[in-house]
């Protein structure tokens, strides 16, 4: 398996503020590049993509974005739900 140069189409930007495995982008160690690729496998060398960091920093800073996330997710769903309460309860009378 060597790479083709087809992965060069989906190489990513390096984006600013987060990290890269955090916002979906995956690392090919045998096209050595960060692509955005939603498979498992790389499009160019068929080789198995990274989606989460080897080095145990940068997995515990993915693990406290993760949570950070999740915790933000679920505050904007209560806040939804007691949103619509305050509409149903005003359009009754």
């Amino acid at each position: 398996m060597t790479c083709k140069g087809i992965c060069v189409r989906y190489k990513a930007q390096k984006p600013v503020g987060t990290g890269r495995y955090a916002s979906g982008q995956r690392r090919c160690q045998i096209c050595e590049i960060f692509i955005k690729w939603e498979g498992l496998w790389c499009p160019c060398c068929g080789y198995r993509l990274r989606t989460k960091p080897r080095n145990l920093k940068y997995k515990a800073k993915l693990r406290a974005r993760v949570e950070a996330d999740s915790i933000e997710a679920k505050a904007n769903a209560e806040n939804q739900q007691e949103v619509e309460e305050v509409i149903v309860v005003k359009a009754k009378p």
